[in-house]
C-alpha cells in the first residue's frame, strides 16, 4: 500500500487519509456535559418565552380584530344617528301640525278641506313612524314609568295626584332611541308629593 512508504511530513502536507486521525474532525473547543445542559436549559427558556410572547400577540390581535368588528357593526347601526336626530325634529313639527289641524277639524266645523288635510297629515305621521321602526328608531313612551336619567330629562315637577311619586306624569317632548341607544332624551314632568 502506498501509505506504508509515505513519511509523516508528506502525510501532513498532502493531507493523506492514511493517518490515524484527521485533526479537522476534532472539536476545537470541547464543551463539557454541564455546559451543554446549561445551554439547553437556556434555549428551552427562550423557547418558552417566545411561545408566551407569541400567544399574547395572538390574543392581542384577536382582541383588536373583535373590537374593530364591533366598531364596524356599530358604525353600520348608528351611522344614521345624526340624520335621525334631524328627522325626529321634522316628526315633531308634523305631529304638532296634525294636532292643530285636528283641533280645527272638529265636528262643529264642517270644512271638508280641513278634514282632508288632517287625514293626510295623520297618514304621513303614521308612515313616518313605520319608517322609523323599520330602521330601528323608536319613540319612547315614558308616561307612567319610572324616571331614568339615561332616557329622560326632568323639565318640571307636578303634584302626585293618584300617581306614585317619582313616576313620569307628563311628556313635553318625545324621546327617541335608535337600536336601544337614546339619541334624544324625553323631556318629562315627574310626580312629587305635594307639601301642605
Amino acid at each position: 500500500s502506498p501509505c506504508v512508504f509515505s513519511t509523516a511530513a508528506q502525510q501532513r502536507s498532502t493531507g493523506d487519509e492514511c493517518g490515524p486521525e484527521d485533526p479537522h474532525d476534532e472539536p476545537k473547543h470541547p464543551l463539557s456535559d454541564s455546559a451543554l445542559e446549561h445551554k439547553a436549559i437556556k434555549l428551552e427558556e427562550q423557547v418558552r418565552d417566545l411561545t408566551e410572547r407569541y400567544r399574547k400577540a395572538l390574543a392581542d390581535s384577536e382582541n383588536v380584530r373583535r373590537r374593530t368588528q364591533k366598531f364596524v357593526e356599530d358604525a353600520k347601526l348608528f351611522g344614521i344617528q345624526s340624520f335621525c336626530r334631524d328627522l325626529v325634529e321634522v316628526a315633531d313639527i308634523l305631529e304638532k301640525t296634525a294636532e292643530s289641524a285636528a283641533g280645527e277639524a272638529e265636528p262643529s266645523n264642517p270644512n271638508p278641506t280641513l278634514k282632508k288635510i288632517y287625514e293626510g297629515l295623520s297618514l304621513i305621521e303614521a308612515k313616518l313612524q313605520s319608517v322609523f321602526a323599520k330602521h330601528g328608531l323608536q319613540k319612547m313612551n315614558p308616561v307612567g314609568g319610572r324616571y331614568d336619567p339615561y332616557d329622560h330629562e326632568i323639565v318640571c315637577h307636578v303634584p302626585a295626584e293618584g300617581v306614585q311619586p317619582g313616576t313620569i306624569a307628563l311628556v313635553t317632548q318625545d324621546g327617541y332611541k335608535l337600536h336601544g341607544r337614546t339619541i334624544r332624551h324625553a323631556l318629562v314632568g315627574v310626580a312629587v308629593e305635594s307639601q301642605e
